[in-house]
């Protein structure tokens, strides 16, 4: 079953952008779906699980949960605006960048200089990867410059909620799936905070809203699997093989979607994504 854990995340979280896409609804109704659809999860699992954690790892687990709606939400807005083909390698590689800056700085890893060297190597391979699949032409998905420049300045600002998301959950890693429930407890406090500011409460009547529980449900196997496939498999393997998600909502992007790219937009964006995963080998598996 192991390996079964392993791919469940890449399926799943590539899946994901174009269930979310396919809902026409603005991106809040999207990540009000999204939060609502994983707590239901939450709450169908809570009798499998064995919830042995106390209520300072309960409150950090829903604290990462409440990150992952910022990174979510810009996510979901650089759908909107750029289209998925573009968003997802953009932000995929980001998220590596940060995740693995502070597992250096924080978690003491890449202990080794051999370590830092190919560690480094790889975070310039996901720089590099990142602007190649941001390079568009005109009469494409993306939009024009301007909106481009200004997604891509949003995501690298909500990438911060993915990796604060991605870094808590590590100093708890032995609460295993303990911290699935109160993470999506967060999610959906997250979100009705986020309305109740912006005065949007009536978001939750959207038909678009309730829509996008799928996606809920697609995102819980993903984060679940994740768990299991960390447990089975250690962390760095997980993490690289659910990558591999950013490669099917890309090209998922592009053939269901129907985001239009030119042949010059398509080679830098395969180009892209294969430079990102060699760089998220790198940073994780090399050391």
């Amino acid at each position: 079953m192991n390996i079964v854990y392993m791919f469940i995340p890449a399926v799943a979280w590539g899946i994901l952008p174009l269930a979310v896409a396919k809902v026409n609804g603005k991106p809040i109704n999207q990540i009000l779906g999204t939060t609502v659809g994983t707590l239901i999860v939450g709450i169908i699992a809570l009798p499998f699980i064995k919830m042995n954690i106390d209520a300072k790892t309960f409150w950090l687990a829903a604290l990462a949960g409440a990150f992952w709606v910022v990174g979510q939400l810009g996510q979901y807005t650089g759908y909107a605006k750029i289209g998925v083909s573009e968003t997802m390698p953009i932000s995929t590689g980001l998220q590596l960048i940060g995740t693995s800056l502070v597992g250096v700085v924080i978690f003491g890893e890449w202990a080794s200089t051999n370590a830092k060297i190919w560690g480094f190597i790889g975070i310039a391979l996901l720089i590099i990867g990142a602007i190649l699949t941001s390079i568009s032409d005109k009469g494409t998905s993306e939009g024009n410059e301007k909106n481009q420049v200004g997604t891509i300045i949003m995501l690298v600002c909500t990438t911060l909620g993915f990796i604060i998301y991605n870094s808590i959950p590590k100093a708890m890693s032995a609460s295993g799936l303990a911290i699935f429930f109160p993470e999506s407890v967060g999610m959906v406090l997250a979100v009705l905070v986020y309305l109740v500011f912006t005065k949007q409460l009536g978001e939750l009547k959207a038909k678009s809203s309730w829509q996008s529980l799928i996606a809920g449900f697609i995102f819980a196997i993903a984060a679940i699997g994740y768990i299991l496939s960390v447990k089975d498999n250690g962390v760095n393997t997980a993490f690289v093989v659910s990558q591999l998600s950013v490669v099917i909502s890309t090209l998922g992007g592009m053939l269901f979607l129907h985001e239009k790219k030119t042949k010059k937009g398509f080679i830098f964006t395969i180009s892209g994504l294969i430079i990102i995963l060699i760089g998220a080998i790198l940073t994780t598996i090399m050391h």
